[in-house]
């Protein structure tokens, strides 16, 4: 137990989709995630989502299995992205409240938070697009 290893890397997050052709759809056009793995596993339809095409880094994990329906999960329960501008976070929760998927609009939560919009994937599952997040792209650049 002396040995140091190297931090565990997060590499991705699985979820499963009753409709994998919809949760595609949504993450290409909300998120701007492209399909950089797809198969078959035992029939199962698994498909890798990144935002870069050697999908190194973070995927999701989309797995078209059925479930049972669940409560609304609750806003701490969610996928988080950080976008460009409060323009794209914006124009988000304009096309989640045109397709009956807003959650919550967007709103600015002060500065650890940041300005975001809470929108349902075609699963139910909550994602949450973000800017001026601490944890953002822009967290470690210059400000």
């Amino acid at each position: 137990m002396g040995e140091r290893m190297r931090p565990a890397r997060m590499t991705h997050m699985a979820l499963r989709t009753h409709d994998m052709d919809a949760s595609i759809d949504f993450y290409r056009r909300f998120a701007g995630l492209e399909v950089v793995h797809e198969r078959q596993d035992q029939g199962v339809r698994v498909a890798w989502l990144s935002d870069r095409p050697d999908h190194g880094g973070f995927v999701i994990v989309l797995i078209a299995l059925p479930h049972a329906p669940v409560a609304e999960p609750t806003p701490a329960d969610h996928l988080g992205f950080d976008v460009e501008s409060r323009e794209d976070v914006d124009r988000i929760a304009a096309l989640a409240q045109e397709e009956g998927r807003l959650k919550l609009s967007a709103r600015d939560l002060g500065p650890i938070v940041g300005y975001i919009t809470l929108v349902r994937d075609p699963s139910g599952n909550t994602c949450e697009f973000s800017h001026g997040q601490a944890l953002g792209v822009e967290a470690s650049g210059p400000s």
